[in-house]
């Protein structure tokens, strides 16, 4: 192995600030981003957590434009670094590093700091108490090992890849995702034998939850209860809940019981619109509408596909500034009743596509998911090495 080969005696460590320069980007709001975003063009704009604009030659001073490879620092809420490889600049809250030593591959540093983001993110929840926040001390004093070029393009080229072949399963999903959407859509068009009704009318019952109150362990501790939040409600089928609630909860707060198979709407917010069904008798926050489907009337699995399928349609009926839905919209919301027999036809061809797209045991989910533990544990393994004695 090269590294055993070329530094069997450990490698030197040295700063990350002193590996080459750190840029201190612009001074921009968000707002004005949003302005400028109007208007694409070549410069990519970075702000914190996943914000970004690719804005005009003539949007920012040119001094603040980054015109080579460079790491940038996420420094702010989500810790993490990204490499990029065209024109850029970022708020002057963030900073970036650009590496231009000879005996420096930076894409080698910018792998070996991905290993350092967990220890970051730690650190920065504990100096900072609202948002997690590093500070440029934090990073420029990371030491970084600097084993011979060689050895450093050797894990370049070994790690990109694992991202490359990341990369290309991520795009088959997507067009697999596209098609799934494409041939929903199809199923669902309503034929001329469906009559068209509401979500309140093919409801036995329609009902919300309470959430108990936070920080009582009388209501949290030792729970065995289900307890569904609306960030649960992603589309899919829940089995079990992150947090469990007590009796007490149940029988004090407005918290209460609903059956399997519901379907769940979220009403609040960024989360409006989502869906999901449960798959275990379970109890909801009050930002959850759930509706219990006459098994008459609608097969279940077919009202949450429609749903799903019409999110943009029934988030946008949010109201007031955060766009919430409530149970009146919801319960108006018109769908087609195609005979029963053709539902659960609709619902297999469904299902077939929804299992290779998006189950999490089979499909590309989970080969990406794979490939992506494969991939930490191989670069993990790849850059740990010993520091040579001084």
């Amino acid at each position: 192995m090269l590294i055993d080969e070329l530094c069997p005696d450990g490698v030197e460590y040295r700063t990350l600030a002193s590996l080459g320069r750190r840029n201190k980007g612009t001074a921009i709001t968000a707002s004005k981003m949003k302005v400028l975003a109007l208007t694409p063009g070549p410069i990519r704009v970075f702000a914190g957590g996943q914000t970004i604009a690719d804005v005009a030659e003539d949007a920012v001073p040119a001094k603040d434009v980054v015109r080579v490879p460079s790491i940038i620092v996420k420094s702010r809420g989500h810790i993490g670094f990204t490499y990029y490889t065209d024109p850029f600049t970022h708020k002057s809250e963030l900073w970036s590093y650009t590496l231009d030593h000879a005996d420096i591959d930076q894409k080698f540093v910018y792998y070996y700091l991905l290993t350092r983001v967990g220890a970051l993110q730690e650190l920065a929840r504990a100096t900072s108490v609202k948002l997690p926040q590093l500070s440029v001390r934090d990073t420029d004093g990371l030491r970084i090992p600097v084993p011979p070029l060689e050895v450093q393009r050797e894990i370049v080229r070994i790690l990109d890849q694992f991202t490359q072949l990341e990369a290309e399963l991520k795009a088959e999903l997507k067009a697999r995702t596209r098609q799934y959407d494409h041939y929903r859509q199809e199923a669902l068009q309503p034929g001329t034998d469906a009559r068209w009704s509401t979500l309140g009318a093919i409801s036995t019952r329609t009902s919300s939850g309470g959430t108990p109150r936070a920080g009582s362990a009388k209501y949290y501790e030792n729970g065995i209860i289900p307890w569904l939040r609306t960030s649960e409600v992603r589309f899919g089928e829940v089995w079990e809940t992150e947090v469990k609630i007590t009796q007490a909860a149940l029988d004090e707060t407005s918290a209460k019981w609903i059956p399997e198979n519901c379907v769940i709407i979220a009403i609040s917010g960024a989360t409006a619109g989502r869906s999901a069904v449960n798959k275990i008798p379970l109890t909801t926050n009050q930002h959850c509408c759930n509706l219990e489907i006459d098994p008459e009337q609608a097969d279940y699995r077919y009202v949450f596909y429609w749903v799903a399928a019409n999110y943009e349609k029934l988030k946008a009926l949010g109201r007031g500034a955060r766009a919430d839905l409530n149970s009146a919209l919801i319960k108006a919301f018109e769908i087609p009743l195609p005979p029963l027999p053709e539902q659960r036809e609709i619902v297999a061809l469904l299902e077939k596509f929804d299992s290779l797209v998006n189950g999490m045991t089979i499909g590309l989910p989970a080969e990406i998911a794979a490939r992506r533990r494969q991939y930490e544990h191989y670069r993990d393994r790849l850059l740990t090495f010993e520091e040579a004695a001084a």
